[in-house]
């Protein structure tokens, strides 16, 4: 019999030792519990410290006021790019009226020099098919240098003809420009 009272008492002891334990238990998990089941049936958390809302409101102020700057940025941007659009689309039209301009001048000046040229081959002809000697009168009263100029347009036999008519001193000036008219030309 001993040994029946010994096993009741064995299972008295560990009966009352779950009842104690689940007693604990239900204790300490009783508020974590409550604290669930009011946040389930509100749908929100708990509110949590002030602190957090103070600190998240200069943070708020200063992205505001960031963005503020980088908008302000953006519009002048935004400006400076239509500025440039139409300061380039200008260039392009003064560009095109300057290549216009410079078409029209090499034309003109074209159009001189073969004006100017043809006048001269004119000149040339009617002093060829002058007499000698009354060419050699009129280069007489010519400055060297813009009798020299036609004298070197001229058919060989023509000049010569007008040189010797000339006046020995003249005809020897003439003739040295003719003669150092290339003579700074480059040889090579």
């Amino acid at each position: 019999m001993a040994v029946q009272r010994r096993s009741k008492h064995v299972l008295t002891i560990i009966a009352g030792l779950l009842i104690l334990s689940g007693g604990t238990r239900f204790a300490t998990g009783l508020g974590p519990a409550i604290a669930f089941a009011e946040e389930q049936t509100t749908g929100r958390e708990a509110p949590g410290p002030p602190e957090e809302a103070v600190e998240v409101a200069p943070l708020l102020a200063a992205l505001q006021t960031r963005e503020a700057r980088i908008a302000e940025r953006e519009v002048a941007i935004d400006d400076r790019l239509r500025a440039l659009d139409l300061a380039e689309q200008e260039l392009g039209e003064r560009l095109a009226e300057l290549q216009a301009a410079e078409a029209s001048l090499v034309e003109a000046l074209a159009l001189s020099e073969t004006a100017n040229d043809s006048d001269i081959g004119r000149l040339v002809a009617v002093y060829e098919t002058m007499k000698p000697a009354d060419a050699a009168n009129l280069f007489e009263q010519m400055a060297p240098d813009f009798a020299s100029g036609f004298l070197v347009r001229m058919q060989p036999e023509s000049a010569a003809a007008i040189l010797a008519g000339l006046e020995p001193q003249t005809a020897y000036s003439i003739s040295a420009i003719i003669a150092g008219r290339n003579a700074n030309a480059p040889t090579e």
